[in-house]
């Protein structure tokens, strides 16, 4: 694996403890040499991810809309930043650079793209595997969530095996660094799959 698409907050009135979390990631994707693809914002948790993995060498690719340039201060420092038009070139760019996918906590912008991913993995049309670093529970309601799902007969189980969930930022990444491959795209995915 060479880069890991991280989704997470530009917020700045977040608690410190996700702070934290995102600069240990930051500092994890440098010492493993893996790029970064993210938002490209310089403010929140996409600032503290970006600033974490320069620091200590890595590199950088930020991918953000004409708009949110100035909404979320696009961060000058990428070695690459891509400014596009649409949402919905920004997720796909983000989508296909990324071999791994990494979601700290974040807002609506990171839930949207959170389950893009999740959808095309269950799909079969991405490969890469998704861990979310659930710092103070803020992903527990999203794991209730899809297990209610499961459940219910909504989504079928196999997709569990195409998320991590981990409190420990660490672990998340050593989960996508170690991940055994799982392609989505097969009958016992899809909720219309027969068993």
């Amino acid at each position: 694996m060479k880069s890991i698409t991280v989704y997470c907050s530009s917020s700045t009135r977040i608690d410190s403890a996700h702070h934290e979390a995102a600069r240990i990631v930051g500092a994890r994707m440098a010492e493993e040499k893996l790029t970064l693809v993210y938002g490209g914002g310089r403010i929140g948790l996409m600032g503290e991810v970006g600033r974490a993995v320069r620091a200590g060498g890595g590199r950088t690719e930020g991918i953000i809309t004409t708009f949110l340039l100035s909404k979320e201060q696009g961060d000058q420092d990428c070695d690459e930043l891509i400014v596009v038009e649409t949402m919905q070139e920004r997720r796909r760019m983000l989508m296909d650079r990324g071999e791994g996918y990494l979601v700290l906590p974040g807002g609506l912008g990171t839930y949207e793209e959170f389950f893009e991913v999740l959808v095309q993995r269950q799909l079969g049309e991405l490969s890469g595997p998704i861990a979310l670093v659930n710092i103070n529970g803020y992903f527990d309601t999203l794991h209730t969530m899809i297990e209610q799902g499961i459940e219910g007969g909504f989504i079928r189980a196999a997709v569990r095996e195409l998320l991590y969930f981990d409190p420990c930022p660490n672990a998340a990444i050593d989960h996508l660094l170690q991940a055994p491959a799982v392609t989505g795209g097969h009958d016992r995915f899809l909720p219309s799959g027969s068993e």
